[in-house]
């Protein structure tokens, strides 16, 4: 494939943002820009959590229907909304999982990290090749402060992620499709979803990621022509909204590019 265009495109953001950005097509040909470099993950390093989760599902040590009880000292400050119910409030191991990738929720996003285990999980992503990308700390709302470990992503590990995904080598064929799923049910649909096609044949999903100066998005684009991985870092955006529309043109830009080379 040729992705002359999206590399013009990345260079006409260059004002406006940095950009880590890393592209698979479904003929496997891939183009990055800054794909190697570290960046601060947000909320997309909650993929890797639930990889490993599944990964427990598939060894029996646990199921989706697990119960979990939330308690206050659980609730996590940032995104979702599990710390402003009731305390005592009974949930499974899927709601949670649901709950993380859906709305990014991080008190279940904390739940699940506590039940697989950090060291497990950073395990899982090392295995998987993701060699620079780690799981720091829990969701906290913010990005590290002194003394804190950031949690970081590199572009390129991110859809190599995806890729094991979707061949179903993250995890078991049957866990890597309800991973897939669950990617499709992201409720925000302003990043890499915004100018997916409403026709047959198209879908999406992905995790995004937020934080003070950086929008981030993780995910894949399926067409008729085959499946489209992209990652997407920017750091120093003016905001959310400008972040969004950026991340949307170049996630539109792949696809263009994607099929036209078919």
């Amino acid at each position: 494939m040729q992705w002359d265009a999206l590399a013009e495109r990345v260079t006409q953001y260059s004002h406006a943002a940095d950009i880590a950005l890393s592209v698979v097509g479904s003929d496997g040909s891939a183009w990055a820009t800054r794909g190697d470099v570290r960046v601060p993950a947000a909320s997309t390093a909650k993929i890797p959590i639930m990889v490993q989760t599944f990964r427990r599902i598939d060894r029996a040590e646990t199921s989706l229907d697990a119960p979990c009880m939330v308690r206050d000292s659980d609730g996590a400050a940032g995104s979702g909304v599990l710390r402003m119910l009731h305390e005592g409030l009974q949930l499974t191991v899927g709601d949670l999982l649901y709950l993380m990738m859906a709305i990014s929720d991080n008190t279940a996003t904390n739940l699940l990290i506590d039940a697989a285990g950090m060291a497990q999980i950073n395990n899982t992503m090392h295995e998987l090749g993701m060699r620079d990308s780690i799981l720091g700390r829990p969701m906290v709302g913010r990005l590290a402060i002194a003394g804190e470990q950031e949690n970081l992503a590199t572009a390129c590990e991110y859809t190599k992620l995806l890729k094991a995904i979707v061949a179903s080598r993250a995890a078991s064929a049957e866990s890597c499709r309800a991973m897939l799923d669950l990617l499709s049910r992201q409720h925000n649909a302003h990043r890499i979803g915004r100018f997916v096609p409403d026709a047959p044949g198209y879908s999406w999903g992905a995790k995004n990621g937020t934080n003070k100066g950086i929008v981030n998005e993780t995910g894949f684009i399926r067409t008729p022509n085959g499946t489209l991985l992209l990652a997407v870092y920017l750091q120093g955006v003016e905001d959310e909204v400008a972040g969004e529309a950026i991340i949307a043109d170049l996630a539109l830009q792949a696809m263009t590019c994607a099929e036209a080379s078919v």
